[in-house]
């Protein structure tokens, strides 16, 4: 994905926080003169995000990226504030046991179940330290030797300096900007720092982690490149293009996958079956072409259910990675602030969606991928009660026409049983009968992409919007996928 740099500041090191950003601003300006045409990332960590905040400020023209991973910029709100006061107090070598720059130091490593939630005495908490002090004690030993305590003291001095540098000068960061925040960060702030940032900066998203800590970079569970892909901030040129800037599934990207919809897979126990080109039916993929470019046209189910059974079983069964085109709103930053997590949609861009346009249809199709449709949209897949397996197509299948220029094999597909898991408790028209729900449907649909403007009666109705359902008795869910209609070498008229 990149090429890799990395900054090393070394424990004697004395260098200013001013002068460690004039370092990394010459190697960024380097690197942009030599390769103008692509973004320079800036991963920091800790005060590291606040060198890379800095750089922005003072490059407002340079093409960059910024990945924030617990940002040092809360260090007047944090318990590392009065850490460096009371390492005054604290004589070599004791300095190491203190419970917070052990965390400091370490991150979770030093989680003290021992000690955390319960009530001690005086005695009893001296006796639970001095344990975790013997245990530590070889890695005590090790730290010692490089990190005395006037390095300590520095780089706390230097963590002060650089959130007071930095913001002051968060208006002019005009880069955009990512926020790992880690919600249980043993030292700083972070999950309340990353939603000021993103309120604060004019390009900035932000990916909350619950279960990690403050060095999340070190555990082992957290991938930086997924949290990347997930946000949809990988690129490789000025603008984002989200079928060339894609990048395949990892193994670990695709268990997350599956894990992500393994209770309803338990619960719906699909079956999936295929039509062969003589017209027979058989169980399993076997009826699927071998080869792009293809265009699966099906029925959007209820709240688009199907979807993730739907494309990890074909990857699994066929090595058949379909990408979906989808609604424009789970591309927007905006509206992304308005769901219950921000990361909500980052599973469709890792597995491959991308936004309903014709360019974007184009490409896919020239790359001879197997392409997702659904011509019924998003009115389809969040439909009123009693219209449980209504189509809601155009009456011209414009999707045809692009197909055929590409000799692209049509693969008409259905499922059955999603409708039949749930019952429709409040649909759209109830929802707009409810006080005040107007303000927040034009906050979802507001200032979006519009989709099918030039359609007529329900079939423009693209807008997004929540249904209220409640579980039925589970139904199994049947994938049927029609036979393969061959465009190639068709002649497609007005």
């Amino acid at each position: 994905m990149f090429d890799m740099w990395c900054l090393h500041i070394p424990v004697e090191d004395r260098t200013s926080f001013e002068g460690l950003v004039e370092y990394v601003e010459r190697t960024v300006k380097s690197e942009d003169q030599r390769a103008r045409e692509r973004p320079v990332y800036l991963i920091g960590e800790s005060v590291g995000a606040c060198i890379a905040l800095a750089v922005a400020a003072r490059n407002p023209d340079i093409d960059l990226v910024l990945i924030l991973v617990n940002p040092g910029t809360s260090f007047h709100k944090s318990q590392l504030q009065s850490l460096s006061a009371f390492l005054d107090l604290v004589p070599e070598p004791f300095h190491l046991t203190t419970p917070q720059l052990l965390n400091f130091l370490t991150g979770n490593f030093m989680k003290m179940p021992t000690i955390v939630g319960r009530r001690f005495s005086f005695q009893e908490a001296g006796q639970a330290l001095s344990e975790i002090t013997t245990t530590l004690l070889p890695s005590l030993t090790s730290l010692l030797d490089v990190l005395p305590k006037e390095s300590i003291v520095w780089k706390l001095k230097m963590l002060r300096t650089a959130s007071s540098f930095v913001n002051s000068r968060l208006h002019a960061v005009k880069a955009q900007t990512l926020v790992i925040a880690s919600w249980n960060d043993e030292l700083l702030p972070s999950r309340e720092e990353a939603e000021r940032l993103r309120d604060t900066l004019q390009k900035c998203r932000i990916r909350n982690f619950r279960e990690n800590g403050h060095k999340i970079l070190l555990e082992a569970e957290f991938d930086l490149a997924t949290a990347i892909k997930g946000a949809g901030y990988y690129r490789r040129s000025l603008q984002t293009d989200f079928v060339s800037d894609y990048l395949p599934l990892t193994p670990d990207e695709f268990q997350k996958a599956t894990d992500h919809i393994r209770m309803l897979q338990y619960i719906a126990n699909p079956v999936m079956l295929s039509t062969l080109p003589d017209g027979k039916i058989v169980r399993g993929l076997s009826g699927l072409p071998k080869q792009g470019p293809a265009v699966l046209v099906g029925y959007h189910m209820l709240m688009g259910f199907e979807l993730g059974p739907l494309v990890t079983g074909v990857l699994s069964s066929t090595g058949i990675h379909i990408r979906g085109l989808a609604h424009p709103f789970m591309f927007d930053k905006k509206k992304e602030e308005l769901m219950p997590d921000p990361s909500y949609y980052d599973m469709h861009r890792i597995m491959g969606a991308v936004p309903v346009t014709a360019a974007n249809f184009y490409k896919l199709l020239a790359e001879k991928h197997f392409v997702l449709l659904y011509p019924g949209g998003a009115r389809e897949a969040l439909h009123r009660k009693g219209e449980e397996y209504k189509l809601f197509w155009p009456e011209q299948s414009e999707f045809v026409r692009m197909a055929s220029r590409f000799g692209a094999t049509i693969i008409p597909f259905g499922v059955v049983g999603e409708d039949d898991i749930c019952d429709m408790l409040l649909d759209y028209d109830d929802l707009m009968k409810i006080p005040f729900y107007d303000i927040l449907d034009k906050m979802l649909n507001g200032d979006g992409v519009k989709l099918r403007t030039n359609s007529t009666g329900e079939l423009k109705d693209q807008g997004i919007h929540p249904v209220v359902v409640a579980p039925k008795i589970p139904g199994r869910f049947y994938f049927i996928f029609g036979k393969p209609i061959e465009t190639r070498g068709t002649s497609i008229k007005n």
